[in-house]
C-alpha cells in the first residue's frame, strides 16, 4: 500500500475539489427583506468573547486580555493533521486550531500560532477549556458549588475575573 503525503497547499485543493457546489438556482435566491440582522440570524451563535486570566503582552508591550472566538468547524479541526509542525510535535495541535478560530484579541485581528505560542501558558489553558465548552457544549457557563453555604450557581467563563464588574 502506497502512502500519500499530503501538503498545505494539497489540502487546499482536496477541500476545494469536494466542496458541495451550489445550485443556479440557489444563487439566484432573492436577497432576504430588509431589517434588523439579529432577527434572521436563527438564534444560532457562532462568536464567543472571552477574557484571558493574564493577558497576551505584544512585541511593544501593549497587554491584550479580551478577544473573541468562533465555532470551529470540521476544516478547523483537519488542517491541523496535516501541518509538518503538529507532525513533529502533537502537543503543538492545540496552538495551530486556536490559532484558527481566535478571531481577535485585544487589538489584534490577526492571531496566528507565533501569537499563541506567545502566551502565557495559564491563558494558553484557559482557551483549550474555553475552546471544549464553547465547542463541545454549545456555551461558556460552568455549573459550581460554593464551598462555605454548599449553595449551588452558573458563572459565564467569558467574563472578567470574580468580584470584578
Amino acid at each position: 500500500m502506497r502512502r500519500r503525503t499530503v501538503t498545505a497547499g494539497s489540502l487546499e485543493e482536496i477541500l476545494d475539489a469536494t466542496a458541495p457546489v451550489s445550485a443556479p438556482e440557489q444563487s439566484q435566491a432573492p436577497a432576504p427583506p430588509p431589517g434588523p440582522a439579529a432577527a434572521r440570524d436563527n438564534g444560532l451563535r457562532t462568536e464567543f468573547e472571552f477574557e484571558l486570566p493574564r493577558g497576551y503582552v505584544d512585541e511593544s508591550g501593549t497587554l491584550h486580555r479580551s478577544g473573541s472566538m468562533r465555532l470551529a468547524t470540521a476544516r478547523d479541526e483537519l488542517r491541523p493533521q496535516i501541518d509538518l509542525r503538529v507532525k513533529e510535535n502533537p502537543a503543538y495541535l492545540s496552538v495551530v486550531l486556536l490559532s484558527q478560530v481566535i478571531t481577535r484579541l485585544g487589538t489584534i485581528t490577526d492571531v496566528h500560532a507565533g501569537v499563541v505560542e506567545r502566551m502565557y501558558a495559564t491563558d494558553v489553558a484557559f482557551l483549550q477549556d474555553f475552546y471544549r465548552r464553547v465547542n463541545s457544549e454549545g456555551h461558556t457557563r460552568a455549573a459550581v458549588t460554593c464551598p462555605h453555604c454548599e449553595g449551588a450557581f452558573e458563572v459565564d467563563l467569558s467574563g472578567g475575573r470574580l468580584g470584578e464588574s
